[in-house]
């Protein structure tokens, strides 16, 4: 298969993604991107049986067997590729894998500027969001039983009045930081990125499910630096715990604390270098800012405890990046941010 690590070379046939493509596509990636392969996948697929897979235009179907859990995966190889450690993005809550793709306003995002600088770049979309599908049968259950017990007790959608304080672009919708970084004009486009949290119709919710198809997928392509963003702050130290020989390193951005890593997680970290990254602003009245950056303090004093723990927390205020959201990989500075996690990489990744 040719999104395997160690058969990109034998396959490799070279692919110039942009040229030809016209001003206005070109500028979006930052001109043409020489890859390569590229392709896209599943991983972690389980087969489950549906008491109520719906009704077709021929009427009910009968219970059978659908597939859960997968997760979407879309790789980008680069022909120039300069590190044999790939990077695997993780979207955060409410989103997908597009948080990487490219910005609101068009700009290049981190999925292809990373390719750009030598690295394979896997990008998902975890189980139960955007290409990965949710299991249906609970409201289909539902609708023919007459019963709501079967159904989560909630499918969250972020709304544009959550959002706007929540990843720090103002105080409230439409007033934004003075220095903000975070192009606002293009707010409605963000706001189409916004997907419901349906992992909450899969068993086991997020936590039961992202963690375990990582590891599926560094099963498939071998080590990797795994990047998390918000939400999915968890998932990381779940991963490193479930395969800590796969994970050359974790980039954990502003990542929630909603779940305490155990000892035994903690304890797999030794050797792995870790980068916490928060961005600006962090004074703001909303979880995702100072709480969260204690909280995850906490976790990086638990892994330096240990012999051969390598945690960085970094405020990017503290190196001279001013006015990030929670939202830095679509932010004005995004390729400044992203050449300060490479340099990161360079210096601590082996």
């Amino acid at each position: 298969m040719l999104h395997l690590s160690g058969r990109i070379a034998a396959a490799a046939c070279a692919l110039v993604v942009g040229s030809g493509a016209g001003i206005a596509a070109a500028a979006s990636i930052g001109g043409p991107l020489n890859l390569a392969d590229e392709g896209m996948f599943f991983v972690n697929g389980k087969p489950a049986t549906s008491r109520h897979p719906g009704v077709s235009p021929a009427g009910p179907v009968p219970p059978g067997t659908v597939t859960v859990n997968q997760m979407y995966v879309h790789y980008r190889i680069p022909a120039n590729r300069t590190s044999a450690i790939p990077i695997v993005l993780v979207h955060g809550g409410g989103l997908s894998g597009m948080s990487y793709e490219t910005t609101p306003d068009g700009r290049e995002g981190w999925a292809t500027y990373f390719a750009r600088k030598g690295h394979a770049v896997y990008v998902v979309d975890t189980p139960g969001r955007g290409r990965s599908g949710f299991n249906a049968t609970a409201i289909n259950e539902a609708r023919a039983e007459g019963s709501v017990s079967g159904l989560p007790a909630s499918v969250l959608m972020v709304t544009a009045e959550l959002a706007w304080p929540l990843f720090r672009f103002g105080p409230s919708r439409g007033t934004a930081y003075s220095d903000t970084q975070f192009p606002v004009e293009a707010f409605p486009a963000f706001a189409s990125q916004g997907v419901p949290f349906a992992e909450a119709m899969l068993e086991g919710g997020g936590m039961g499910t992202a963690p375990q198809a990582l590891a599926a997928l560094l099963d498939d392509i071998g080590p990797a630096i795994v990047m998390v963003h918000s939400l999915a702050g968890p998932f990381a130290d779940a991963v490193v715990g479930l395969r800590p020989t796969l994970v050359k390193a974790v980039v954990n951005i502003e990542g929630a604390q909603s779940v305490v890593p155990t000892d035994p997680q903690i304890a797999a970290y030794k050797g792995v270098p870790v980068l916490e990254l928060f961005g600006d602003h962090l004074d703001a009245p909303v979880f995702t800012g100072q709480p969260r950056y204690e909280a995850r303090k906490a976790v990086v004093e638990r892994i330096n405890r240990l012999e051969g723990g390598r945690a960085n927390l970094v405020r990017l205020p503290d190196v001279g990046l001013k006015g990030n959201s929670h939202m830095m990989m679509q932010d004005r500075n995004n390729l400044q941010v992203a050449d300060f996690i490479l340099g990161w990489i360079a210096d601590k990744v082996r």
